[in-house]
């Protein structure tokens, strides 16, 4: 970002009137999308991956976080490892797939080697005295939490993580995600900035446009008695009716459920709840009847909501009692965001046997296509110049929170 780029960016930070959707040039400018790079991504934790994606030692994944190319893999020691992407003798990309497996990393230019740690192996043809030693794979912060994994790239990363990650482990671990299986992963690139991706997700203002979502989430979510209509009181009354089945079935079983909410407050913003389905209660089905056999995890009935987990800045959660779903938004262009879905179930859950692949994915992929369409609208009509910032409705609280934390974040770099 240029000098005067920068003083820009600082103006438009510093007038950004609460309440309000933020101003065009951060959803559509390229400097604004740098700044997210620099500001958000480079500095915060980021989940990329789930450990189930990488089940065995030397299986890696590859990422990209604007023009940082990061590998992510399980070392011959079985612990998550992260890595820079780029060779320690003329800065070659090492790895240019997606996913795989590796005994060794290789750069195939002229063959410098790693091994799974980043330590330098071989490095041909090199002088007498030259130190392997000070070559290796320059490394990444990388941590699991409860088999989610996340990276941060600041050289000293936020250091609540720690106290977030202690706060939610014990609402995600009776489901034994580290064990857990990828059924399915679906890669979607939404015609939008990524922050309106996280807007989007943050309130449920717009979820008439989702018909399968809604036959087992309750649409009353984002509402109190205060501001519920009338149409939505009976579906109200069911929710509080089922809540609190749900709660006396977690107090009976030890498990948390309790909402904490602390979005905009701390440097890793969160929000987690355990939180009940509508119609049969146990899974995002057109009957919200379980899609897998197999439970995932140690859960003590089929029937326990959906465990609901956003983290700031990119990702969110809903772990059901027979599958779990991830969701990443990684940005690409200041118009472009790769979201990637990933469907988790039970270790030993055999599709066709145990769940219907269609059936799990049916819910998830209907929504998923349904917001990037609105997504892509809303970045087009950003895009005009009669737009100017609106004010959020009540019901789009959290969309406030992610606003307020990402000018907080911003404020912060910029100082």
């Amino acid at each position: 970002m240029t000098a005067l780029g920068t003083i820009e960016a600082s103006e438009l930070v510093a007038r950004r009137p609460v309440g309000h959707s933020l101003e065009a040039a951060f959803y559509t400018g390229r400097e604004f999308f740098d700044l997210d790079i620099a500001a958000i991504f480079a500095k915060h934790w980021i989940f990329v991956a789930t450990e189930a994606e990488l089940p065995e030692p030397g299986d890696y994944l590859t990422t990209t976080l604007g023009d940082y190319s990061i590998i992510v893999l399980r070392d011959d020691e079985e612990n998550i490892r992260s890595f820079h992407n780029v060779c320690r003798h003329r800065g070659a990309r090492i790895l240019d797939q997606q996913r795989g497996s590796v005994g060794n990393i290789v750069c195939g230019y002229h063959k410098w080697t790693y091994g799974t740690d980043g330590a330098l192996r071989h490095a041909p043809s090199q002088p007498p005295g030259f130190d392997p030693g000070c070559f290796g794979l320059k490394p990444v912060h990388a941590r699991s939490v409860a088999g989610l994994v996340f990276v941060c790239l600041a050289d000293e990363p936020p250091r609540d993580f720690a106290d977030v990650s202690a706060r939610i482990e014990p609402y995600l671990a009776p489901h034994r995600l580290r064990e857990a299986k990828v059924a399915a992963q679906v890669d979607l690139v939404e015609q939008g900035n990524w922050k309106l991706v996280m807007e989007n997700n943050r309130e449920c203002y717009h979820c008439d446009g989702h018909p399968e979502l809604l036959r087992t989430f309750f649409p009353t979510y984002g509402y109190t008695d205060a501001n519920l209509p009338a149409r939505l009181r009976p579906a109200h009354e069911r929710y509080l009716r089922v809540d609190a089945e749900l709660r006396a079935i977690c107090d009976d079983s030890g498990l948390p459920y309790r909402l904490i909410e602390e979005l905009d407050t701390r440097a890793t913003g969160f929000r987690i709840q355990r939180d009940p389905l509508d119609l049969a209660g146990e899974s995002f089905t057109a009957d919200g009847k379980a899609a897998c056999r197999r439970p995932l995890g140690d859960v003590p009935t089929p029937r326990l909501g959906h465990l609901s987990l956003h983290l700031q800045p990119n990702s969110w959660f809903h772990v059901v009692s027979d599958h779990a779903v991830t969701f990443s938004a990684l940005p690409i262009a200041p118009d472009r965001t790769l979201l990637r879905t990933t469907w988790l179930v039970a270790p030993d859950a055999v599709e066709g046997v145990d769940y219907d692949l269609e059936t799990l994915l049916k819910i998830w992929t209907a929504t998923n296509e349904q917001d990037a369409h609105l997504v892509a609208r809303a970045q087009q009509g950003i895009g005009s110049p009669a737009y100017e910032p609106g004010p959020y409705a009540p019901t789009e609280y959290q969309v406030e929170a992610f606003c307020n934390w990402y000018i907080g974040r911003l404020r912060e770099h910029l100082r």
